[in-house]
């Protein structure tokens, strides 16, 4: 699969070829001038970040033609349907901050397709088969040789109708009968090839309808029929269902009764690197506990999005830059990281946060005296105010940030070399203390006091500012540092490995002794921070009873967007 590398005016050039339908279709005066369309997921998942794609262009076209944008849930197999994916559902189209004009269901036209599809059977245009799958497999054929008509093809449309009441009225069992569209097994379409629009379904209540059905559509049957029977103008698809698009217009040509007819247009999936969209796939991670959950921040779900920290904002100028296409690829997910860190770094507190705590004792500072230091919230937003951080005689600092023996460029604490404690003073390393196993266990020096901001010496040039907090008014706090769930680039195209074989061991990393300002306390559930140096993290809803959970929403670079941006 290619990898697509595109910028924000090419992202918005893409989309025109779907405005350019729709605006011919507006100039013919198609439809009475009417645009709707509709998202219509089935109910057997939580939605991901490909539909989010799908969604920003259903209710894109329709916010911007003054048209509607309906919710249909296509709950058209009871057996993988739940009322839980409904409601997860609406819960994040509405978070990506859009809304529908009416909720509907396909279940809601079960009647009118079980009397198209009687009408079908009337006209000789459908029948019962009494073969099994695999039998009906086998006849297919493949797509340079025709298929082979099933035996029960041609019985009276009399008995075919029989037969049919019979299967919806519960007296057959799952999977010993179908109905088939009759119409031609030499098709060099497969999908013309005596398609099966109707199955017996009968151990699984269905979540709306409970048991009165026994015999459920087939997807391809009830897409195109709910679109028609709902007004839909522009039936907005993914590329593979390009293939479908003629049974979808002959079953339309079989129903309409006028002019009016929804049109199906097909754009590229999004795929992403080092990312599975499958829902079987992610439904196997859930299940065998790999992750934590759909919601889990690892997880390519919306839900798992807004978990780990990113903004609907973020997600749909993302979807806007890499725009929509003819061909499938794969996005390079460094572009979704680019479009989080742009959003957050305007909108996003900063504050000090030290993850791998050591002891730092500035020995000439007076013994209880606390100072309240004033620290900018956002730089790139003045409006945002500042916050006063307490500063002390014993501050933590990052481990990372002292070494005893340092390099030439090393422009952070060692000893005899001065840096800045941010938003405060410039200090001297002296030395350090360790322990019998030779870990730093307390690092020492001395401050100026004529380097504070306002004050003589403030402007005094030094290479290295280190964050920091005080030991004895900051919050113990535990962290996790998400990265990737998978190691390869392209894990769909792994065909010869277990795609559980190519998960990341390293996706998480919890820290549990980090320290943060006490600021942070009045931090509430997915709010949003940046650790100065580290990167973006927001609050996680673990975070109960005093205890503080911070999520790592993405850092602050990327060595790895080079020129894709």
């Amino acid at each position: 699969m290619k990898e697509i590398k595109l910028n924000e005016d090419e992202g918005k050039k893409n989309l025109n070829f779907i405005e350019a339908f729709v605006e011919k279709d507006l100039a013919e005066g198609k439809n009475g001038g009417r645009i709707q369309t509709r998202f219509p997921p089935e109910p057997n998942g939580y939605l991901h970040i490909g539909h989010a794609k799908a969604i920003c262009l259903d209710f894109g076209i329709a916010e911007h033609y003054q048209g509607i944008c309906n919710l249909r849930f296509d709950d058209t197999n009871p057996v993988k349907e739940d009322v839980e994916y409904v409601d997860s559902i609406m819960e994040d189209i509405q978070w990506l901050g859009f809304r529908w004009n009416e909720v509907y269901y396909a279940s809601d036209y079960f009647p009118q397709l079980f009397e198209f599809a009687v009408q079908l059977i009337k006209e000789g245009k459908a029948y019962v088969d009494e073969q099994s799958a695999e039998e009906i497999a086998q006849q297919k054929g493949t797509p340079t040789q025709p298929g082979t008509e099933s035996p029960y093809r041609n019985r009276p449309a009399e008995e075919n109708l029989d037969l049919f009441l019979r299967m919806q009225a519960g007296e057959f069992e799952e999977g010993s009968m179908t109905l088939r569209a009759k119409i031609d097994m030499a098709s060099p379409n497969m999908h013309f090839r005596d398609p099966i629009i109707y199955r017996i379904i009968k151990g699984h209540p269905h979540h709306r309808t409970g048991t009165r059905w026994k015999v459920y559509p087939m997807y391809d049957f009830a897409h195109g029929q709910s679109d028609y029977f709902e007004g839909v103008t522009h039936s907005l698809c993914t590329l593979e269902f390009e293939v479908h698009r003629p049974l979808y217009d002959y079953y339309i040509d079989l129903l309409k009764k006028d002019d009016y007819r929804p049109r199906q247009i097909e754009f590229n999936r999004l795929n992403l690197t080092y990312t599975v969209m499958s829902k079987r796939k992610l439904l196997q991670l859930v299940r065998e506990g790999v992750v934590n959950g759909w919601d889990d921040p690892r997880m390519p779900t919306i839900c798992g999005y807004r978990r780990r920290g990113y903004t609907p904002e973020a997600i749909r100028n993302f979807i806007n830059k890499i725009g929509y296409t003819k061909y499938d690829g794969i996005i390079d997910v460094a572009l979704l990281e680019h479009a989080i860190r742009e959003d957050l770094n305007v909108r996003a507190p900063r504050v000090s946060a030290v993850l791998d705590p050591v002891r730092l004792i500035l020995t000439n500072y007076p013994e209880g005296q606390v100072e309240m230091m004033e620290a900018v919230n956002n730089p790139e937003d003045p409006s945002a105010g500042t916050h006063e951080i307490a500063f002390g005689r014993e501050l933590y600092i990052e481990r990372e940030d002292f070494r005893e023996d340092a390099p030439k460029k090393f422009f952070r604490m060692t000893p005899g070399q001065e840096v800045r404690l941010k938003n405060a003073y410039i200090v001297r390393c002296t030395g350090c203390r360790k322990n019998a196993a030779g870990e730093v266990e307390e690092i020492y020096a001395e401050y100026d006091p004529a380097t504070l901001s306002g004050r003589p010496d403030s402007n005094r040039k030094v290479k290295g500012t280190l964050h920091w907090v005080s030991t004895r008014h900051s919050l113990p706090a535990e962290v996790r540092l998400y990265d990737r769930l998978f190691i390869t680039e392209n894990p769909a195209e792994e065909k010869d490995k277990d795609f559980r074989e190519l998960l990341n061991p390293d996706s998480l990393t919890i820290l549990t002794h980090c320290r943060v300002e006490a600021e942070l306390q009045k931090a509430v559930p997915l709010n949003h921070f940046q650790f100065q140096r580290i990167g973006y993290f927001n609050l996680d809803p673990d975070s109960k009873n005093g205890k503080l959970i911070f999520n790592r929403t993405v850092s602050l670079k990327d060595s790895k967007l080079k020129d894709k941006v």
